[in-house]
C-alpha cells in the first residue's frame, strides 16, 4: 500500500483537492473530521478539554469558535491544546491506514494540514502539496463567516510557508487556474503513485519514533 501526504496552506483548495481523489476511489483520511469527531459529543478530547479548557466545552462537545478564541495569540494554550489533541487524532490516522491495508488498497491519502510541520511526511511515499497565487488564498480566506485579517495572519504564522512546502513536496498541485486542471494534475499523480513499488507500510518502529519526536519538538518550537 503507498501512502500519499496531501497539504496545503489555509484556502489553498486542499479540501477540494482530498474530494476529487475521493472521486478517484482513493481511500481518504481527513484530518480535519477526526478532530471534529474527538471533539464532538462522547468524544475522546472531550474529558481533556474540559480539564484544561472547561470555558470551551458546552453540553458535553467542544465549542470549535470558543476553544478558537480561546488559545488564538496564546502560545502556551495552544501548545497544551496540541498536546491533547495530536495523540488522539493520530490514533484515528493509525486505525484508518490500517483498515485499508486490510482492504488491500493500493494507496492511501492522508488529509493533513500540519504536514511537514509534525513530521508526517515522514510516513509518507510521497506529498503532494495544494498552492494557489497568494491573492487568491487571500481572497478565498477572507471570504470566510468570521474572518478577519488578524486571524488569518495568525493562522499564517503558525504554518510553514507555502514556498517552503512547495520546495519540500514531490507534487505541486495548482488550484488557482480551474478544478478542470488540479483534476488533471491529481490524476496524474495517482496514476504515477500506481505504479510505484516501493511503500512505507508497515511502519517502521525507529521511523515512526522519530516522527513522534518531531511532532514534540515543533510543538515546543512555538
Amino acid at each position: 500500500m503507498i501512502i500519499l501526504g496531501l497539504t496545503g496552506s489555509i484556502g489553498m483548495g486542499k479540501s477540494t483537492a482530498a474530494a476529487m481523489v475521493r472521486r478517484m476511489n482513493v481511500p481518504v483520511y481527513d484530518s480535519d473530521a477526526a478532530v471534529h469527531a474527538i471533539m464532538s459529543h462522547g468524544g475522546a478530547a472531550i474529558p481533556e478539554i474540559r480539564s484544561a479548557f472547561p470555558e470551551a466545552v458546552i453540553d458535553g462537545a467542544v465549542d470549535r469558535r470558543r476553544l478558537g478564541d480561546r488559545v488564538f495569540g496564546d502560545d502556551d494554550a495552544l501548545a497544551r491544546l496540541e498536546r491533547i489533541i495530536h495523540p488522539l487524532v493520530r490514533a484515528v490516522q493509525d486505525q484508518f491506514l490500517r483498515a485499508c491495508a486490510r482492504r488491500r488498497a493500493p494507496l492511501a491519502l492522508l488529509d493533513i494540514p500540519l504536514l511537514f510541520e509534525l513530521g508526517l511526511d515522514s510516513r509518507c511515499d510521497a506529498t503532494i502539496v495544494v498552492s494557489a497565487p497568494r491573492f487568491i488564498q487571500a481572497q478565498r480566506v477572507l471570504s470566510r463567516p468570521g474572518m478577519t485579517r488578524e486571524k488569518f495572519d495568525g493562522i499564517l504564522a503558525n504554518q510553514m510557508p507555502d514556498s517552503e512546502k512547495r520546495r519540500r513536496a514531490d507534487f505541486v498541485v495548482p488550484s488557482g487556474s480551474g478544478r478542470r486542471r488540479t483534476w488533471r494534475e491529481l490524476r496524474k499523480v495517482m496514476r504515477a503513485m500506481q505504479g510505484s513499488g516501493s511503500s512505507r507500510w508497515p511502519p517502521v518502529p525507529f521511523v515512526e519514533r522519530g516522527i513522534r519526536k518531531r511532532s514534540s519538538d515543533a510543538r515546543d518550537r512555538r
